[in-house]
């Protein structure tokens, strides 16, 4: 719940207007367990909110870890499973969040939009996957990039935004949080209301081509996306990416390079090139290096800062495209 929420509680279990923070404190700063952990409010209060209400925690039921350091944690939520990634390294500790159980999106590269869509989470399923992580102490980054699309639940994802960068919640810069979409229908609602990074799921510059892969191009065009995102200042603290998985002889030629540059001209923005991690029953394959890195050259050389992602958690199926639940039993606990 966000402030404003819990002031409702508060006024509904007859607490003072002060306990919305405390109730704050203790869910957000404190990360407490249980109501009756709540010490500054009072017995007869607690007894009322535990009749009513829950913390929500839930901890992962499985987690299955890489040979190159990353954590695969399954989750339950919404009468399903959910898949987060955590990715350790010397810098950093970031995490990739679920927005949805599944996702509408029908990516032809993503494991996700293969599953179909099952639910949207609620704001408190995407801040358990944060709150009950075994390593959440030692978080500095989140990416919304797991499964499902975060701007297609805006509501839910708005409001797990709120409780992570306000002050009464987690109180984190939103530096530190980047959310990616494809450009959906609450792209401007989110430039409107965060200041949260932004990546944009491109991977073609061609429409027909984009749709062919993407077949939510159709309703939401990666013109309009661009056009959208030239109204709003990208100079200062909030960061635009934009995210091209680099397919073999399909997104990978100089004149594809040439056009994304074109694109993306007086936009200050990071392209990250992405190595395609190949699902079944699909007819993409993944460029070679030495193709991705004239790619890269030649964005760089146009003035679009490029740069390829290291690609980690392959072996786990925990890499970009391919979070599944429905592998979750073949999934193995971390002793």
């Amino acid at each position: 719940m966000t402030l404003e929420e819990l002031k409702k509680v508060s006024s509904e279990a007859g607490l003072p207007a002060y306990a919305a923070k405390q109730i704050a404190d203790w869910l957000y700063k404190k990360k407490i367990s249980s109501i009756q952990e709540m010490s500054n409010i009072a017995v007869a209060k607690r007894a009322y909110l535990d009749e009513h209400f829950e913390i929500g925690l839930t901890p992962p039921t499985h987690a299955t870890q890489s040979s190159d350091g990353v954590i695969k944690y399954l989750y339950p939520a919404s009468g399903s499973f959910v898949e987060s990634v955590f990715i350790p390294s010397d810098e950093r500790a970031t995490l990739c969040v679920s927005s949805q159980a599944g996702c509408k999106m029908s990516c032809l590269f993503c494991m996700t939009g293969k599953q179909g869509f099952t639910a949207n989470l609620t704001t408190g399923e995407i801040i358990n996957q944060i709150q009950s992580l075994p390593e959440a102490e030692s978080l500095t980054n989140i990416v919304f990039m797991g499964m499902g699309e975060p701007l297609d639940n805006t509501d839910a994802v708005l409001k797990a935004l709120e409780i992570l960068t306000q002050p009464y919640g987690y109180g984190w810069s939103p530096k530190r949080i980047t959310v990616s979409t494809i450009g959906a229908k609450g792209l401007k609602r989110f430039l409107d209301e965060s200041s949260c990074h932004l990546a944009v799921s491109l991977h073609a510059v061609n429409p027909v081509e984009r749709f062919s892969i993407m077949p939510a191009e159709k309703a939401f065009p990666i013109y309009k996306t661009i056009e959208l995102i030239r109204q709003y200042d990208f100079s200062h603290q909030r960061r635009v990416s934009f995210e091209y998985i680099v397919f073999k002889d399909f997104n990978d030629s100089f004149a594809h390079a040439i056009a994304l540059a074109g694109l993306l001209k007086d936009i200050p923005c990071r392209v990250n090139l992405i190595r395609y991690h190949e699902i079944p029953d699909t007819p993409l394959a993944c460029a070679d290096l030495r193709k991705m890195e004239l790619f890269r050259d030649t964005l760089n050389m146009r003035g679009v800062l490029c740069t390829i992602r290291t690609s980690r958690g392959e072996d786990i199926q925990a890499a970009c495209g391919m979070l599944s639940h429905s592998n979750q039993a073949e999934s193995r606990i971390r002793r």
